[in-house]
């Protein structure tokens, strides 16, 4: 059974529409008119075998805001419509990666329980255009919509764009592992039935 799912969003705000393949080979057309975070997800995309199409607009003139959080949610909404019942999966990822002089660890867990952990020491900022504050905003919607528990530490770190890098990076691979189908998984990896 291929995990798959199509996603599409329309708002007063943006219009998105999401094709993801968890089983792919890390194939990406990305557009949603914030070219940083096209090449962040095209990084998670790369790092994590899937094949991911995203096109979306947005009142990018306004500012990133609304495209940043429900491009989110639609990727969340995405992973959680190809997992369906979740049979099988390793359930938990972990991945850290160094991109020069930073360090991201990645840590998460599909269990439709959305939490956040976001230790990075990016506060305020931009990397080009982008408010380094809206990668928060991007993890805090897709942890809610994907009901994964997910923790980001940044080990360390001074160059914003490499922080954020390393980070994308790790997420992608640490959701590889956490996605990815044990056949010693008998329904799911719960001691309760369900998750």
């Amino acid at each position: 059974m291929e995990r798959m799912a199509k996603v599409e969003r329309k708002t007063s705000e943006t219009e998105i529409e999401l094709e993801l393949k968890i089983d792919g080979s890390g194939r990406y057309d990305i557009d949603t008119a914030i070219p940083f975070l096209d090449h962040m997800l095209s990084l998670m995309a790369k790092h994590g075998f899937f094949d991911l199409k995203i096109k979306a607009k947005g009142d990018t003139d306004v500012d990133f805001h609304h495209t940043v959080e429900d491009i989110a949610i639609c990727l969340g909404d995405g992973f959680k419509q190809a997992l369906g019942n979740k049979d099988g999966i390793a359930r938990y990822g972990e991945a850290s990666v160094p991109m020069v002089e930073a360090m991201a660890s990645v840590v998460l867990d599909i269990s439709d329980r959305p939490f956040l952990v976001y230790n990075t020491g990016l506060e305020k900022g931009k990397v080009g255009e982008f408010d380094i504050e809206l990668t928060w905003e991007f993890f805090r919607a897709f942890c809610s919509s994907a009901g994964i528990t997910l923790h980001i530490n940044v080990i360390c770190g001074r160059d914003t764009h490499h922080i954020i890098e390393a980070v994308f990076k790790a997420f992608g691979r640490a959701l590889d592992k956490a996605t990815a189908v044990d056949e010693r998984i008998e329904g799911v990896m719960s001691t309760k039935g369900m998750l």
